[in-house]
């Protein structure tokens, strides 16, 4: 027996005259569709002496039926609370709650002990048909309460994709469009709230209302969204930053303040990623950071004494932004720049050049040595790059074999702000840690850096450049730490020069006004295929003098050689772009002083390739075929026949490409054999011309002359004086010497000491004949 005063029915001592005796009592269920006004068990008991009244019966609702099964299967026996809030739910007297789930508990125990112990209990024909007839009414009223809702439904039909009206004409197809996107990016927001609850513990975004974008004038002045940069004076409403979520809603997620350490990396063989949600968080953080940093002016950024670069105040920084990648390792530099360009592209086609990892490496060929997309979270919205997220991993460089290769796994993000202006954001994932044992490799991360592109007129676009990173700079040799500091090797400057001279070489090369003054006969076909060569050719030159793993390269350790001088070398047999062999490389930089505008004009001048080429045979060299690539006086491809002294006759033809821009300076050629060369300029398929590149890089120096004194105490390249290029930019800059022989073609040939000695004084002798050569023209 329970404490509510129903029926304790116990297996096989169930009496069936209970059944006869409660129907007598009128203490009958009727599955709860009807209710005694009355007595309880209970209460029958203590009001014996009481006259007896007229029982009568109360028919609940469809809806409370609905609402009574529900609570009864969570819970049989509800306490007197909540027998208050049903009977005020329900617009019940808490009795009728009381007596419903007395009724339905004693049904149920009826149902189930006519089946206990597995012994059906045989009940009369009049029974059966009335518990037939209970289950029927349940079903009834069930359905009852269904049609009613159909009928509701029918009375205000939705749609279901959007949550609209559904009533024809009512509404236009393009709102009805636009109601279902806005429907999918809510269920998009809620989806991305859950997982930030779920991993981050706490909200990602907080909604906020609709914000109408200013309208841009060409100065792009734009306001600094979420967190208030002190000493900005933003100009309009604020620019909503952070993910676009459409219908007005824009994420406004603070910075998340650290990465766990653990994230990203390699962590006892295993790989433990970041989970998704967090990469969000952290591309929305890095989104914010660069577009503050992008917009924002002193005393957040020092110019130049002369007007030119910006830095970064570093102080200002640490007080105005939490960290978000965490902090600054022990014993790592900081490095910081922007700057701002017009730039022949439009916004979309640098967007998609951004966002795809091989034109990336293709945009800026000096400065990343490769890249991969290694996961894409989202692909962006509506057939565009708007919250576009990827993870992707490049390598960086500087070409010079005294600066590691930077290695860097990082999101990118790209979000577009207003109609003609999108920002691309890169942020590391990591600290690098696979480079730690690696003395050819930067230890370094990069903080939030990338671009903002705002559309101008006729094509044109306003480029605003920043780059951060942090970095060890133990593996740097001496003479380029201030270089690197400065921020040429891997800064803004680098990063816009580069882009404005490729975009001027792809304008350059579609224009079908460019003068043709070749000696020889070149068809388009032609020329295309010899650019591609030429392109190959400076790609594997910078492999050769960087180290990057473009090229798998076993780098030699030679007593006789100096530290300053790399040599390295691989086997090369199926390669058919390259001769069958031993292939040895070395490569070296030093201080030269001059500047780089004189030493580029020197190295790049046929009448003077004598001085210091052993190729030229000590007699001049003529151009037989010029492609120009850019506006700038020496951004060709060039086709160049060296004769002997005397001789008439062609012994070989060298290809050659030479460019200029702010950052630096390159001249790379290679001898090629004068019959596939000439299948090249017909059109042929320039990837079987075997070629070893050679050639030079010249960089600014980026410090004063007295920094390079100080220099030469501490064992770097010897300084002499300075030199006057006669062009009012004197002072000095680096020079990198590399060279890629073949040493045996045999199939069992081996690398010899005499080799390597022989490739050294090929670099030493070059070196000390323009320094020669240099100083005559300055007498």
């Amino acid at each position: 027996m329970d404490n509510h005063g129903e029926m304790g029915l116990l297996g096989e001592n169930f009496d069936l005259g209970m059944i006869g005796r409660i129907r007598d009592e009128g203490y009958e269920s009727r599955s709860g569709s009807d209710n005694l006004e009355g007595a309880s068990g209970d209460d029958q008991d203590a009001g014996d002496d009481q006259p007896p009244r007229k029982k009568k019966y109360h028919r609940h609702t469809p809806n409370q039926i609905q609402e009574l099964e529900a609570f009864f299967k969570e819970c049989p026996h509800p306490d007197e609370k909540q027998r208050l809030e049903l009977s005020r739910r329900l617009a019940l007297e808490t009795k009728q709650v009381k007596f419903w789930f007395q009724n339905r508990r004693t049904q149920m125990k009826i149902d189930v002990n006519c089946f206990s112990n597995g012994k059906m209990v045989n009940l009369n024909q009049t029974q059966l048909e009335r518990h037939e007839n209970i289950i029927l009414r349940q079903e009834n009223d069930k359905l009852r309460a269904e049609n009613n809702m159909m009928k509701d439904a029918m009375s205000n039909p939705m749609c279901n994709q959007c949550g609209g009206p559904a009533i024809p004409g009512q509404i236009s197809f393009e709102e009805h469009q636009l109601r279902i996107e806005n429907a999918r990016l809510k269920d998009e927001l809620n989806r991305i709230c859950a997982l930030a609850n779920k991993f981050l513990g706490r909200p990602l975004s907080s909604l906020a209302a609709p914000i109408t974008l200013p309208s841009l004038t060409a100065g792009l002045e734009l306001a600094v969204g979420r967190n208030g940069i002190g000493g900005l004076n933003a100009v309009g409403p604020p620019l909503p930053m952070g993910l676009d979520l459409g219908d007005g809603v824009s994420s406004t997620a603070h910075m998340i303040p650290l990465v766990k350490p653990s994230m990203g990396m390699n962590m006892m063989g295993n790989e433990i990623p970041f989970e998704r949600s967090m990469f969000i968080d952290l591309a929305l953080a890095a989104m914010d950071e660069l577009m503050k940093l992008a917009q924002a002016e002193g005393p957040l950024w020092i110019r130049s004494a002369n007007g030119g670069k910006e830095t970064l105040n570093h102080e200002e920084y640490a007080r105005t932004f939490l960290p978000c990648i965490g902090t600054k390792p022990s014993g790592y530099v900081s490095e910081a720049t922007r700057d701002t360009s017009v730039v022949i592209i439009n916004s979309l086609a640098l967007v998609e050049t951004l966002m795809d990892a091989n034109r990336w490496a293709e945009m800026f060929p000096c400065l990343v040595s490769r890249a991969s997309t290694i996961d894409m979270i989202s692909a962006g919205v509506g057939g565009t790059r708007n919250g576009a997220l990827q993870v992707m991993h490049a390598e960086l460089q500087v070409l010079s074999p005294l600066v590691p290769v930077r290695p860097l796994k990082f999101l990118r993000f790209c979000k577009q702000h207003a109609d003609g202006v999108w920002a691309v954001v890169d942020v590391s994932t990591d600290i690098n840690r696979e480079a730690l044992n690696a003395d050819s490799y930067f230890r370094c991360r990069r903080l939030p850096s990338g671009c903002l592109v705002q559309d101008m007129p006729d094509g044109y676009s306003k480029v605003t450049w920043v780059e951060h990173s942090e970095y060890d700079d133990s593996g740097v040799h001496q003479i380029f730490r201030s270089f690197l500091s400065s921020g040429m090797g891997f800064g803004a400057q680098r990063w816009l020069a580069t882009l404005q001279r490729q975009c001027e070489c792809l304008a350059t090369l579609m224009s079908p006004s460019v003068a043709n003054n070749d000696q020889i006969a070149i068809s388009p076909g032609g020329r295309r295929s010899l650019l591609k060569l030429a392109k190959r050719m400076v790609d594997n030159f910078c492999a050769g003098v960087c180290a990057s793993t473009v090229r798998k390269w076993d780098k030699l350790r030679v007593d006789n050689v100096g530290e300053d001088v790399r040599v390295m070398t691989r086997k090369s047999m199926d390669d058919p772009g390259e001769p069958p062999g031993i292939i040895l490389s070395a490569a070296t930089s030093v201080w030269i002083p001059v500047s780089q505008k004189r030493l580029f004009e020197f190295l790049r001048d046929e009448r003077m390739r004598s001085e210091w080429d052993i190729l030229s045979h000590g007699g001049p060299m003529q151009e037989m075929v010029h492609i120009t690539k850019g506006q700038r006086h020496g951004n060709h491809v060039s086709l160049l026949r060296a004769s002997s002294i005397g001789s008439n006759d062609s012994t070989m033809l060298i290809l050659q490409e030479t460019w200029t821009d702010a950052s630096g300076s390159m001249v790379v050629y290679a001898p090629v054999d004068t019959t596939a060369i000439n299948v090249v300029m017909h059109g042929g398929d320039s990837a079987y011309v075997a070629l070893l590149p050679s050639g030079f890089a010249i960089l600014p120096d980026g410090s004063s002359q007295s920094s390079y004194v100080a220099a030469n105490n501490e064992g770097g390249p010897s300084v002499k004086g300075e030199a006057n290029d006669g062009n009012g930019d004197g002072g000095g800059c680096l020079l990198t010497v590399g060279f890629q022989i073949l040493v045996n073609s045999l199939p069992s040939a081996k690398l010899t000491v005499e080799s390597v000695e022989t490739v050294n004084n090929l670099i030493s002798c070059t070196i000390d004949k323009i320094k020669a050569a240099l100083n005559r023209s300055s007498a």
